[in-house]
């Protein structure tokens, strides 16, 4: 079973007018054409109506997509830890059933063997059911993010008065060049950071 940090390396995808698609990318840290670090230029006199957002920086410094990692890693690894110990306790039955099985009456061996059986099949349920569970909780994290930026994005588009608001990612090759002046990146992480440190002190 994949560790769920393995899960959230995937990028922010592409968001216009305030829809954004929500992955973690943690490799990174640059924009199309500007360093990571770059802080929009003042929009002209006529304002850009259009700016972007490099989502591979977005996630590597969002607090909330860091905790959400967390979050999952830890369901992950106690999911893949129950299923190691499950799968090691069935393994040591084989092992004494075979070390035993020459000296096993033949009905008892049938028993043994049926009992085996029906326990492989159960930690084979049980380990898809496991999966599924930890995929189901990734999906649900995934949705709460894609919520929670998409509508700050849409809030800041508004604030701001853009009326395009683009993502760039190096898994997504959908926006090619952006020049430096449209990158809002730092300040949206900003605000970011500063909603949810208050949403954290309540």
């Amino acid at each position: 079973m994949k560790k769920a940090s393995i899960f959230t390396n995937v990028s922010l995808g592409l968001l216009v007018i305030g829809s954004i698609s929500a992955c973690k990318q943690g490799a990174s840290t640059t924009a199309a054409t500007s360093p990571a670090t770059t802080t929009a230029a003042a929009p002209s006199s006529d304002k850009e109506s259009i700016v972007y957002i490099n989502s591979d920086t977005l996630s590597k410094n969002y607090a909330y997509v860091k905790d959400m990692d967390k979050r999952l890693t830890t369901k992950s690894d106690a999911a893949k830890a129950d299923l190691q110990a499950k799968g090691e306790a069935f393994q040591r039955e084989v092992v004494d059933y075979q070390k035993n099985a020459q000296t096993m009456p033949a009905d008892q061996r049938q028993t043994t063997e049926q009992r085996l059986e029906r326990e492989k099949q159960e930690l084979e349920t049980y380990q898809q059911n496991a999966s599924a569970e930890v995929q189901d909780d990734q999906q649900k994290e995934m949705v709460k993010l894609y919520d929670k930026i998409s509508e700050f994005v849409k809030q800041y588009a508004k604030q701001k008065g853009y009326k395009l608001v683009l993502t760039y990612s190096k898994n997504n090759t959908s926006m090619l060049y952006g020049d430096a002046s449209l990158d809002v990146t730092a300040d949206v992480v900003k605000q970011l950071n500063d909603a949810y440190t208050k949403e954290n002190s309540k």
